[in-house]
C-alpha cells in the first residue's frame, strides 16, 4: 500500500508539473495587454472602437452559419492532427542561409516564405510582414506546417522594419519576436498589439501603432494602417481587444499593398480610390469557406481586390503552410490561378524562399509540378 502511495504521490506531482508548465507556455502565447484604464483613454473616440464591449470593430459584421460549412466540422480536435488535406509530397523551396542575403538590400525585390511571412527590400530597406516559421498555435503541436519554413529565424539577414498585420498565431510568433526583440528593429502594429510585443521585450520605442488610417514613416518609406474585415485574439476571453490592419508601403518609386487577412468589403475600392494604384499586392488567398463568408476572400473575391485597388500584380499569401479551412492545400491557389487568367491579373508567384523582383523575374505554377526540396 505504502508503495502504491508513493506511485500515487509522484504520478499527481508530475501531473501537475506537465499541467503548470502548460500554463505557462500557453500564457507566454498570449501575450500582455494594456490594461482597461489605458484602452479607454487610447481608444475611446475612434468609431471603429466599442466602449461599451471594450473592442475593436469590424466594418462589417462577421457572419457565421456552421450548417454552411463545406469541409464538414471535425472540430478543433483537428489542430492537434496531421491534415487530410496536406500534400503529399515535400513543396518545393529554395533553402536559405544568411550567407544568400546581400550585405545591401535592393531597391525592390521579395520572397515569399510561406503563408503570410513575406521578406519585402524597398528602397535598400528589409521589410518582414507577419513573421512565423514554425506551427501557428499557442502549443508547439497545434496547427501544424506541412512542411518546414524554406529559412529559420536564425538565419533571418538584417531586417529594419517588422510590420503585424494581427496577432492571431499563424500571424504573430512569440518566439520570433523574443529572437528580434532586442535588435534595431522598428516594429509597426495595429492600436492594442505593442503591449503583447512589450511584454516579449520590445523595447517600447522601438513600436509604432497604428489605428486606420493613420501613417508612419521610415526613411523614404511611408507605411499606412488601413481597414479590414476581420477579427483578433489570441485566447478565449480578448477577441477584439487589439486592431488587425491591411497595410499601404509606399517607396520612394514602389506603392505596395498587403491585405492582411481580410473579407470582401467597400472598404477596398475606397483604399485604392485614396491610396492607390498599386505596384503589387500581397493578398490572401486562403482560409474562405462558406461557413464564414466574411472572415476572409474567396478565390473571386481576391481577384476583385486587385482591380479595386488598381494593381496589376499579385502576390498570393496566406496558402500552402496551413489548413485552416477545410480544403485541399492547393485548391485556392488554382482557382485563383484560373481567374487571374481570366481577369488580366499577373500572379508572382515564386517557390517558398525564392528572391523575385516582381513584373520582372518570371514565376509558375510550381504546385502543378511535383518537386522535392532543392
Amino acid at each position: 500500500m505504502k508503495r502504491i502511495y508513493k506511485v500515487s504521490i509522484w504520478a499527481i506531482a508530475l501531473l501537475l508539473l506537465v499541467m503548470g508548465s502548460m500554463v505557462y507556455i500557453m500564457t507566454n502565447q498570449f501575450g500582455k495587454m494594456d490594461a482597461l484604464e489605458n484602452r479607454h483613454a487610447k481608444f475611446s473616440e475612434l468609431t471603429y472602437y466599442s466602449t461599451e464591449r471594450n473592442e475593436f470593430i469590424s466594418p462589417e459584421k462577421l457572419i457565421f452559419n456552421p450548417e454552411q460549412t463545406t469541409g464538414g466540422d471535425p472540430g478543433f480536435a483537428r489542430f492537434f492532427k496531421t491534415s487530410p488535406n496536406a500534400p503529399q509530397f515535400p513543396l518545393p523551396k529554395q533553402m536559405l542561409s544568411k550567407n544568400d542575403f546581400s550585405e545591401t538590400p535592393s531597391e525592390y525585390a521579395v520572397y515569399w516564405l510561406g503563408h503570410s511571412t513575406v521578406l519585402l527590400e524597398l528602397d535598400g530597406k528589409r521589410i518582414l510582414f507577419d513573421p512565423v516559421f514554425e506551427n501557428a498555435g499557442p502549443l508547439p503541436i497545434i496547427t501544424r506546417r506541412y512542411d518546414v519554413s524554406p529559412l529559420k529565424r536564425e538565419d533571418l539577414p538584417e531586417i529594419d522594419l517588422v510590420i503585424i498585420t494581427h496577432d492571431h498565431y499563424d500571424h504573430l510568433e512569440t518566439a520570433t519576436i523574443k529572437f528580434l526583440a532586442d535588435r534595431e528593429i522598428q516594429f509597426i502594429a495595429p492600436l492594442g498589439v505593442g503591449a503583447r510585443l512589450e511584454g516579449w521585450g520590445v523595447p517600447k520605442d522601438h513600436i509604432t501603432e497604428l489605428g486606420w488610417e493613420q501613417p508612419t514613416t521610415y526613411g523614404s518609406i511611408t507605411i499606412t494602417a488601413l481597414p479590414g474585415i476581420h477579427y483578433s485574439g489570441r485566447s478565449h476571453n480578448d477577441r477584439n481587444q487589439t486592431l488587425w490592419a491591411s497595410y499601404a508601403v509606399r517607396g520612394a518609386e514602389k506603392n505596395i499593398f498587403s491585405s492582411g487577412d481580410t473579407g470582401y468589403g467597400r472598404h477596398l475600392k475606397e483604399i485604392g480610390e485614396k491610396y492607390g494604384p498599386f505596384d503589387m499586392a500581397f493578398v490572401e488567398i486562403d482560409g474562405w469557406n462558406k461557413g464564414w463568408p466574411l472572415t476572409h476572400l474567396f478565390p473571386h473575391e481576391a481577384i476583385q481586390l486587385c482591380q479595386d485597388i488598381g494593381t496589376e500584380h499579385m502576390l498570393p499569401t496566406h496558402w500552402g503552410v496551413f489548413d485552416l479551412a477545410l480544403h485541399p492545400w492547393d485548391e485556392s491557389i488554382q482557382m485563383v490561378a484560373s481567374e487571374a487568367a481570366a481577369n488580366n491579373i499577373q500572379l508572382v508567384t515564386p517557390i517558398m524562399g525564392e528572391k523575385v523582383i516582381p513584373g520582372v523575374d518570371p514565376t509558375n505554377n510550381w504546385w502543378e509540378i511535383k518537386a522535392t526540396t532543392r
